[in-house]
């Protein structure tokens, strides 16, 4: 029901000639193995990403859960599991990154939504930085090297022998949350610099992005600590000035993203490629203020998108009662926002902006 809910919302708000088959959705992993030499932070060498594509008719589609199985947390959409794909012409491929810690599927709202109208979504989990494996100093310091991930994936996508030959090279776009906003971005032309955070952080004008909660702030006085007294991570730590583009992604889609002072103004300016921001008015963990706003004003072809009342995590799936519970941080939202009906939306836009931007 959810996801004929964001079909009728996606064939009324957007126009008729972008308009999609509705297809069942199959979902299915992979452990991509980058060629080596590859920087992997600290953890296991495979990044394991989830794949949401449009599926043959026969597809039995089933609810998909984050947590125990008896008591779930988080709803992870309809899918049919390793499903054939629908036959079809070559679709466009939309790479995800989840945010600081999260993991892949929490963007199973997004990505199962894209493939229902006949796109490939591919979720990667960043090394070193994600929530099915420990956290790695080096995963929570070099951001910009989730990028190198994003590029990594298109290249296994492009490989693969179920979706290699199903995948149009020209159409290929990014879509990210929070710390994953920023990847999408760096992937698009941003450059990074964290001297510019720190500046931000002890200045008048800090805000919320400069107080993580551990284990995102125990990291960052690892990060000192390893700047100091490692070399070879210090000289790591030192290519955030790099550019990180990769030129097969043609659009990207930010949502919630940050934090904002770290990417160059110049940088930012230079981004030639369509870039849409959605944020959420009540952001709790990256203040539009510094990030999203700043990306809109600063990108040349940025749309910005603000959502009354919601908060930083309305961007993640929906949450069960059991999750609502145990999780109100991600799981609960303010008063008079439904998430439900945020994702929506945001997937109409997603659909549209996608529609035009990867023909």
């Amino acid at each position: 029901m959810r996801f004929l809910a964001l079909s009728l919302i996606f064939l009324a708000t957007v126009n008729v000639a972008c308009a999609q088959q509705v297809f069942k959705v199959g979902v299915t992993t992979r452990d991509f193995i980058p060629a080596e030499p590859y920087d992997w932070r600290g953890a296991a060498h495979a990044l394991r990403a989830t794949i949401w594509y449009p599926a043959a008719s026969e597809a039995r589609e089933q609810a998909q859960w984050i947590g125990p199985r008896i008591l779930p947390f988080i709803s992870a959409g309809n899918a049919a599991p390793d499903a054939p794909p629908a036959p079809g012409p070559l679709r466009p491929l939309i790479v995800l990154s989840h945010g600081n810690g999260g993991r892949a599927d929490q963007l199973a709202w997004l990505g199962a939504a894209l493939a229902a109208h006949g796109l490939v979504a591919v979720a990667v989990n960043h090394p070193g930085n994600n929530a099915l494996a420990d956290y790695t100093v080096e995963g929570g310091s070099l951001w910009w090297l989730r990028a190198v991930d994003l590029g990594a994936v298109i290249d296994a996508m492009l490989a693969d022998k179920t979706f290699g030959s199903r995948i149009d090279l020209a159409r290929i776009g990014a879509a990210g949350h929070s710390l994953g906003g920023y990847t999408v971005l760096t992937a698009a032309g941003g450059v990074s610099d964290p001297s510019r955070l720190q500046a931000f952080c002890g200045s008048p004008a800090a805000d919320a992005s400069c107080k993580p909660p551990a284990p995102a702030s125990e990291m960052r006085e690892k990060m000192l600590a390893r700047l100091n007294s490692d070399t070879d991570f210090r000289q790591r730590y030192e290519k955030a000035g790099n550019s990180y583009r990769d030129p097969r992604i043609r659009a990207v889609f930010a949502m919630a993203p940050g934090p904002g002072p770290v990417l160059t103004p110049e940088s930012l300016g230079q981004i030639a490629i369509p870039v849409a921001l959605v944020t959420g008015d009540a952001d709790e963990v990256v203040p539009p203020a510094a990030a999203a706003e700043t990306f809109a004003k600063a990108i040349p072809r940025a749309t910005l998108k603000r959502f009354p009342r919601a908060g930083h995590f309305i961007f993640i799936d929906s949450c069960t009662m059991a999750g609502r519970i145990f999780f109100p941080a991600f799981c609960r939202d303010p008063d008079g926002v439904d998430r439900d009906s945020v994702h929506a939306e945001t997937v109409a836009l997603a659909l549209e902006f996608f529609g035009a931007n990867l023909r």
